[in-house]
């Protein structure tokens, strides 16, 4: 019998086929500072919440809260390396209701706390002026394919490894 590909951990997305999945998808882009729960999301798409989560997830590769996480750390990454704005004022604006979660999860997610992130952009803003702003932002987007608590638990495990399997 041939052995199934593990789809619970490394999940292939699939193109996106559902025009209520890429609606969701957008409003979430366009407005990734408001709360978006998954009812909120499914009542958008006219589906029941799991229905939703479950499309998401095949669609994108990744659940629906993860997508919104990801989105508002490269919104926070881009305003801390492009502006002179107060990380508390960037915390809000970017959708966090508190700054010790924003600053938690922004170190689990990206390695370094807010402001060490701004320092180093600005060391090498220079350096990084003739690269295309496209390709600066595919490489700086972070990575949530593995949950924050997996990641963590990886840490204190000592098995940290990539959440990404290489072929």
């Amino acid at each position: 019998m041939p052995r199934r590909a593990d789809t619970e951990t490394s999940p292939q997305p699939e193109a996106p086929q559902d025009p209520a999945l890429l609606r969701a998808r957008d409003r979430m882009d366009a407005a990734s500072h408001e709360a978006w729960p998954v009812k909120r999301l499914a009542e958008l798409s006219d589906v029941t919440e799991a229905h939703f989560a479950r499309s998401f997830r095949q669609a994108f590769g990744i659940p629906p809260h993860r997508y919104l996480l990801t989105r508002r750390i490269e919104q926070a990454s881009t305003l801390l390396r492009d502006t002179e704005h107060p990380i508390t004022e960037i915390a809000f604006a970017t959708g966090w209701e508190s700054l010790g979660t924003f600053g938690r999860t922004f170190h689990d997610i990206t390695g370094k706390s807010p402001s060490a992130l701004r320092r180093e952009a600005r060391a090498t803003t220079q350096q990084l002026d003739r690269v295309p702003a496209c390709l600066l932002k595919a490489a700086q987007r972070p990575d949530l394919v593995t949950a924050v608590s997996e990641k963590r638990r990886r840490l204190a495990d000592g098995t940290n490894q990539p959440s990404i399997k290489e072929v």
